[in-house]
Parts: C-alpha cells; structure tokens; sequence
C-alpha cells in the first residue's frame, strides 16, 4: 500500500452544539453548553473533537469554523476537525483565511475536512453555486487552499476561481504545509481525487466492508498520481447508540437519524450503526479499524440531553475495550 496509516486508534466525539431533536421551543445555545461539552470530552479521554456543516439543514446547525474556534479556547490538547466543510459552497481563498486562522488557533491541532455535500439542493441554489459543478468546484477550491498554505503569495487563473496574481496571505499555517485536508466521499470519482489530492479520508455512512475497498480505490488512484510512499489520515463518522440491548438502541437511532435526514432510517441505521451494549458498539469498531480505519468520530444518536451520559459511559465500559487500539 502506498498510503502509510497511523498505528494508534483515536477516538473523538461528532458535534458540538445540538438542538434535542424533537424539541420545539427556540433554541439558544449557551457558551456554558459549548465550555461544558468541550471540558468533558477532553476530561474522559477522547482524542479529538469534530463539528459538520450545512447552510440549510433540517435541523438548527451553527457553522464549524465558528463553533471549532471557541472550542480551541477551551481544550489545549483535543484535535480539532471539520466533519467536513461543505467547500464548494463558499470561495476557497476566504476559507484559507479561516483555515490558517484556526490551525494557529488550536496550535496547530487542526484538520480541514472537506466534501461535496449535495443532499440538500437547496442550499447549493441559495449560495448560487450549481449543484452540478460541486465536485469540480471542490477539487478547484482545494488547489487554492494548498498555494495559500505555502505562505507565498499565490496567483490563480482556473475555471471556477480567478483570475488574481501575486496575492499575499500573512501569517503563513502553523503547520507545515498547511492543516491537512482530509476528504469525504464515497463514489468512485470522488475516492479517485482523495487518492490525487487528499492528505486523509473521512468515511460516512458505509460499512467497513466498503470502506475497506474505498481505501483501495484511493490508494491505487495515489499511485497512479505518481505520489510515493504517504502518511494518509483515516477517519470515520460513525452513527452510535449505548443501550442495553441492541433493539432499544436501534429504535432510539432510527428515531433520531429518521428525524435529522427526514426519512425512515430504520434499515439504513442497522446496516451503518455502531448500536446495542458496549461490547456491540466496541466489536463494530474494531471491524473499522480492521478496515484501516484509525480516527473515529461518534456521532452519539438520542436526545441531546443524553449526550453527556452517552459519553460517560461510553468512557467507562466500550473505551477500556479498545485499549490494546488506542495505546500509544
């Protein structure tokens, strides 16, 4: 395999702010609520932090870049990561801005993910962006996100972005190279540009079945980019449920995916979800990293209000299982 993986398993939790998803009062997120969260994940030895992006969603969503940026405030050690950022929505040389921003934010903790979207048309027609050039437009946008993380200044004359020559950007990343940009995806075209472009993949909604083969996609499209021997970023959003038995937790995950996505996602959540005791969701872990996962983001399904409890004990009785993973 060209793409070198890490060796330790890490472990992060999905989302800060969220409104409970059957809630129909006004929601007012509060900095304590963002401080509090923040401070747990990192008192119970979780690895990183990650946040999702949509400009129109069924639900009430804040935009990452913010969210990740108070966050850093709050924690000197977690990882800091988009999950992923909707690049094509938005012209890439004001996202190198925040981008750069954010990796001196966090000391340089921060990884940039970046996707496509596209579930939600309206949201690409509200940002005057056709809905068929997202792919395109994001393999673009990153092309000018890499010249404004070599801190020279960047001339550009593509197709969708430029003209514009000699253009500065001060001060340079804090990591070398700029954040990582790790990429989502999951036809063959878009696994294809991770292999040519990406510093990592983000994995979501597939079976580590798929993800094994996606991996392989990607790796053949590096070498076939002539890109040698790489360190690669392997990440994962996985949709999870503690329960005491798998039944009550897949009907606590269908009802709040089915909510989230506006469709019944009963069969979709027994095929993709981490879901039952924490042996259950423990083993299904170990069958993504088997895959070469090695970053997994919990998306802990339920009533917000439960989210705390969900994190604790997912700490106390799964973490511990994966020990022999997460050492290092």
């Amino acid at each position: 395999m060209t793409l070198i993986l890490d060796k330790r398993l890490r472990i992060g939790i999905q989302t800060i702010h969220r409104r409970t998803e059957h809630s129909d009062a006004p929601w007012l997120p509060a900095i304590d609520e963002l401080v509090e969260l923040v401070q747990l994940t990192d008192r119970l030895g979780y690895d990183s932090l990650w946040c999702g992006d949509h400009i129109s969603f069924p639900l009430p969503i804040l935009d990452p870049m913010l969210q990740l940026a108070q966050a850093a405030v709050v924690s000197r050690r977690l990882i800091l990561g988009t999950s992923v950022l909707l690049l094509p929505l938005r012209h890439p040389t004001p996202v190198a801005k925040q981008a750069i921003s954010l990796d001196h934010l966090t000391e340089g903790r921060f990884i940039l993910g970046v996707g496509v979207g596209g579930e939600f048309p309206k949201e690409y027609a509200a940002c005057d962006v056709p809905h068929n050039e997202r792919g395109a437009r994001l393999a673009e946008g990153v092309q000018v996100l890499r010249k404004f993380f070599s801190g020279q200044p960047v001339s550009h004359h593509g197709k969708f972005y430029g003209p514009f020559d000699d253009v500065p950007m001060q001060p340079p990343p804090r990591q070398h190279g700029g954040p990582p940009i790790w990429f989502a995806g999951r036809k063959e075209p878009a696994l294809r540009r991770i292999g040519r472009l990406g510093d990592g993949y983000l994995a979501y909604v597939i079976t580590p079945e798929m993800y094994r083969d996606s991996l392989a996609t990607i790796d053949a499209a590096a070498q076939q980019a002539g890109r040698g021997t790489i360190p690669f970023g392997t990440g994962h959003l996985l949709f999870t449920r503690l329960d005491k038995t798998y039944e009550e937790a897949l009907d606590r995950a269908t009802e709040t995916l089915s909510v989230r996505y506006a469709m019944d996602f009963r069969k979709a959540a027994q095929r993709y979800c981490a879901l039952g005791t924490p042996e259950m969701v423990a083993q299904r872990i170990r069958e993504f990293h088997a895959a070469g996962v090695r970053h997994i983001a919990l998306d802990l399904l339920g009533p917000y209000e439960q989210k705390s409890e969900q994190m604790e004990w997912f700490a106390r009785e799964a973490l511990p299982l994966l020990a022999d993973l997460t050492a290092g």
